[in-house]
């Protein structure tokens, strides 16, 4: 029999939520565009819209809010965070930024040039759209297995080595200023990447003179998986597994609103001492001081804590477990997920849960606004909507994986949530082709899935 976990803290404060009638959620939708970024948080019973900035902090991470130095320069928050970074992840240089797409940037421009080619394991949106806005394009090495929904491969999120060794023989390895390998991958499920793979990568990567970085947001989640799954790590701490997997790097761009348990803050880290000297010369002009960059001191002391909280076991375990507790509920009421279940979230598959749409009516978007009119759940779409347009023929990109992701909180949301949402999902998936469609009335022109707007199409799938 296993033995159920259970949340390895107690809450000691509380945020009384507010569940709106049918009638006020109907109301909030339109007013939103049927865009669930465009909702007011006020009007959401239960938000998973993401795990970005949203963890509840620990006891001793408001405590080390009062510790925050906000000195211009040299401040001893930013010694406090650099310490950390170092000693949990191992890199030698850290340029601290605002949040993660600021590292993204700062990287982007200090290695890219027009022309070259970015592999990667799956796109991230805006890695993707800092790496095209720099002149680069993005080539999606990943296995086969991450665009197959149902597939139960462990490590779905695997570099397809001959996928990569073909790029640079048919373009050159100057032409390939770094592998952009995010560890998990977000779009494919939240799926991890084994410690076999990010070695063979780095190796093949090396050979030919390319570095190696990680988009490590998710990483903690990442090491988690490898000691689950794969042999000879199942007795290992976290911590250690963590450090194996760096090492297989050059370096990282960090959002710090994931693992590292705050709500705002990232870094840019990396070994190459002539990267690091270019990366603080660059980042004054856009982030701040290279002992800030663009956060206050209580954010550095608050993430250095969170740094350590993210790799003991029991808040990992925990935190992987309340996932697959919603996850398996959908699997066991026929609900069609991504399999496995990831480490983040939970995702929808929206081609299968609503087949009677076409993607040009964005079916993904269409269920995510359908499970807020249904319970105030608020949900993320990422699917046609988020992969954007080709730069050069402006036609949709269409992506395999048509999803919905219910993102899960850090420490946020207790097992009873996870019940609701379950039943919100199973009770609409037996009413789905009620589920109508939906058009695109505005469309920004970068990262659209943000600030698009929609209306219904009543008509749709048919």
């Amino acid at each position: 029999m296993n033995k159920r976990v259970a949340e390895p803290y107690k809450i000691k404060s509380v945020e009384t939520l507010k569940m709106l009638s049918y009638e006020e959620r109907e109301r909030a939708l339109i007013l939103g565009g049927y865009n669930t970024f465009l909702l007011r948080s006020e009007d959401v019973y239960i938000d998973l819209l993401t795990d970005s900035g949203t963890s509840a902090m620990s006891d001793l991470q408001w405590a080390a809010l009062m510790r925050g130095d906000e000195a211009y320069a040299g401040s001893k928050s930013w010694f406090s965070l650099e310490s950390a970074v170092r000693e949990v992840y191992g890199y030698r240089f850290v340029i601290p930024t605002h949040q993660g797409r600021g590292a993204e940037n700062l990287l982007s421009q200090l290695k890219i040039h027009q022309g070259d080619f970015v592999p990667g394991n799956m796109y991230f949106t805006t890695t993707r759209a800092h790496q095209e806005l720099n002149g680069a394009t993005f080539v999606d090495v990943i296995i086969d297995e991450a665009h197959d929904p149902t597939h139960e491969h462990p490590f779905k999120g695997n570099v397809d080595l001959s996928k990569l060794e073909s790029l640079i023989q048919r373009v050159g390895p100057d032409k390939i200023p770094y592998v952009s390998l995010a560890v998990t991958v977000n779009l494919a499920g939240g799926q991890p990447v084994s410690m076999k793979n990010m070695r063979d990568t780095y190796e093949l990567c090396h050979s030919h003179g390319i570095s190696v970085m990680f988009d490590a947001t998710r990483c903690v989640e990442n090491a988690y998986f490898i000691k689950e799954r794969e042999s000879g790590y199942a007795d290992k701490p976290v911590k250690d597994i963590l450090q194996e997997m760096m090492s297989y790097s050059d370096g990282c761009t960090m959002s710090g609103k994931k693992d590292c348990l705050v709500n705002i803050g990232g870094f840019l880290a990396m070994n190459d001492e002539d990267l690091y000297t270019r990366a603080r010369e660059l980042v004054v002009l856009y982030e701040g001081m290279p002992s800030y960059g663009g956060m206050a001191g209580r954010d550095m002391e608050a993430m250095a804590q969170g740094i350590y909280e993210a790799v003991d076991d029991n808040y990992i375990r925990h935190r992987i477990q309340q996932v697959r507790y919603l996850g398996q509920q959908l699997i066991d009421a026929g609900v069609p997920i991504v399999r496995p279940i990831g480490g983040h979230a939970v995702f929808l598959d929206a081609r299968q849960f609503l087949p009677h749409l076409r993607q040009d009516e964005f079916p993904a978007q269409a269920l995510a606004a359908a499970l807020y009119l249904d319970s105030g759940v608020r949900a993320m779409e990422r699917g046609i909507v988020s992969a954007g347009r080709n730069k050069v023929t402006g036609e949709h990109n269409r992506p395999k994986l048509e999803l919905v992701r219910l993102t899960i909180p850090r420490r946020v949301y207790t097992d009873n949530h996870m019940d609701v949402v379950a039943d919100s999902v199973i009770s609409l998936y037996e009413k789905r082709d009620t589920v109508s469609g939906l058009e695109m009335v505005y469309e920004p022109p970068t990262l659209r899935f943000f600030n698009a707007r929609f209306a219904p199409v009543p008509s749709s799938g048919k």
